[in-house]
C-alpha cells in the first residue's frame, strides 16, 4: 500500500462495513456445495484482524481446510492459539533475509527477525508444512533467491519464488521489472540439485522442484510468463464482502447486500452459481497495452 496513496489523509473502510465472521462463514457454507474445499484468510495483514482465531474456529466446522496467509509480524504470538482453533497451514511473505532489502520491499518496519520468530512459532505450532512466498523484483531482491533457498533447506519449510504481477494500478508495474520464473530455477540449479516434482491437481498454481537429496521443495507461480487462467478455480472475498472472481478484477460482486436482503442457504449459494458461472477472466493470458490500462482493484483489497 504506497504511502502516497494511502497515507494519513486516506479515508479507510469503517469496521462497521466489514463482513462478521458469521457472514463469512454463511459464503463459506454457501460454497460448499459448489465444491469448495479450502478456504485462506488473507489481507492487507489478517493478524490484525480481533479475535481471528474465531473466525479460524468457524471454518474449521463447516468442515473446510483453513489456511492463512500473513507477513508474520505478529505469528509468534498467535500460532498456538490459530492451532488450537483449527488452522491447518500457514503461508508467510517474505522477500528478503536482508535487512535493508526485506525494507524496501516492504516499505515496513517489520524486522526480519520478528518474522523467522514468526515462522519458527508456526513450525512448533504444527501448522505445517509452513511455506514462504517471495515475490521477485528485477534490480531490488534477485541477490535474496539464493539466500532464501539455502536458510530454508533442511527445515521443512518450502520457499516459493513468485513473479512480480501488475497487481491494481499503485505499484508501478513494468514487464521489465520481471524475473522469468525459468531464469530463476536455470540460476538455482547451478548450486542445488533440483528434481521436478508431478502436480497434485491441475489447479495447483505453483510448480513445485525438490532437492534431491530429500531436504524439501521450492516452488515457481509464474502468472507472468506462464498464465494459469484455463485451471483457475479460486475466487475471493474482500473484507467489505465483495466476490471477486480474479485477482486483476475491475470490480466485485456485492454478497454482503444480498446477504443482509435476507439470502443465506441455498439462496446466497445460487447467487454465488450466477457470479461464478459467469466468469470469463483471462487477464494473465491476454495481458496486452489494452488489458493493462484497463482498472484494476489493488491486492490490498482482496489478498494474494
Amino acid at each position: 500500500m504506497p504511502r502516497e496513496r494511502f497515507g494519513e489523509e486516506h479515508t479507510f473502510l469503517p469496521r462497521r462495513a466489514y463482513l462478521s465472521f458469521e457472514e463469512i462463514e454463511k459464503v463459506v457454507q454457501a460454497c460448499k456445495p459448489l465444491g469448495l474445499e479450502k478456504v485462506r484468510i488473507t489481507g492487507g495483514e489478517p493478524l490484525l484482524r480481533p479475535d481471528l482465531q474465531d473466525l479460524v474456529s468457524r471454518l474449521k466446522r463447516t468442515g473446510v481446510e483453513t489456511a492463512l496467509t500473513t507477513n508474520a509480524s505478529l505469528l509468534a504470538g498467535q500460532a498456538d492459539r490459530l492451532a488450537a482453533a483449527g488452522l491447518d497451514r500457514v503461508t508467510v511473505s517474505l522477500d528478503a533475509l536482508d535487512p535493508k532489502v526485506h525494507t524496501q520491499m516492504t516499505d515496513s518496519n517489520i524486522s526480519v527477525e520478528a518474522v523467522l520468530e514468526g515462522i519458527e512459532a508456526a513450525v512448533q505450532a504444527g501448522l505445517s508444512p509452513v511455506k514462504i512466498n517471495c515475490v521477485v523484483q528485477r534490480g531490488v531482491n534477485e541477490g535474496e533467491i539464493a539466500p532464501l533457498v539455502r536458510r530454508f533447506k533442511g527445515t521443512g519449510v518450502t520457499v516459493r519464488f513468485i513473479e512480480y504481477m501488475d497487481v491494481g494500478r499503485t505499484n508501478g508495474w513494468q514487464l521489465g521489472q520481471v524475473v522469468p520464473s525459468a531464469n530463476i530455477l536455470e540460476y538455482l540449479q547451478k548450486e542445488f540439485d533440483l528434481i521436478p516434482v508431478e502436480s497434485q491437481r491441475p489447479s495447483d498454481v505453483a510448480r513445485r522442484w525438490a532437492h534431491s537429496d530429500g531436504s524439501g521443495e521450492i516452488g515457481f507461480i509464474s502468472s507472468v510468463s506462464d498464465p494459469f487462467c484455463g485451471d483457475c478455480v479460486r475466487a475471493r472475498i474482500s473484507a467489505d464482502g465483495r466476490l471477486h472472481t480474479c485477482l486483476f478484477a475491475s470490480g466485485g460482486h456485492d454478497l454482503r447486500a444480498i446477504i443482509h436482503n435476507g439470502a443465506d442457504g441455498q439462496a446466497l449459494t445460487d447467487a454465488i452459481t450466477a457470479i461464478w458461472s459467469r466468469r470469463d477472466d483471462r487477464y494473465s493470458e491476454i495481458r496486452s497495452q489494452e488489458t493493462s490500462a484497463l482498472p484494476r482493484v489493488e491486492m490490498s483489497y482482496i489478498g494474494g
